[in-house]
């Protein structure tokens, strides 16, 4: 890996990075690692407001039931 890549390789620079990662992190952890930065999906802007307004007590009864 220390050969220089061409950073305009959009693919190549790819394969190298997961490379790096995997022999740092391992397996598992360059899955975690990749993970963190996952796009998320959704308008959170529109839906935070269609969410109900819950108590302490509805929250600690939801959470007390999983």
């Amino acid at each position: 890996m220390n050969a220089m890549i061409n950073v305009n390789n959009l693919i190549e620079v790819r394969k190298t990075g997961l490379q790096a990662l995997k022999e740092a992190l391992g397996p598992v952890g360059m899955v975690r690692f990749i993970q963190q930065y996952e796009n998320g999906y959704g308008d959170y802007t529109k839906e935070k407001y269609q969410q109900p307004d819950l108590t302490i007590e509805e929250i600690d009864a939801i959470l007390k039931s999983k």
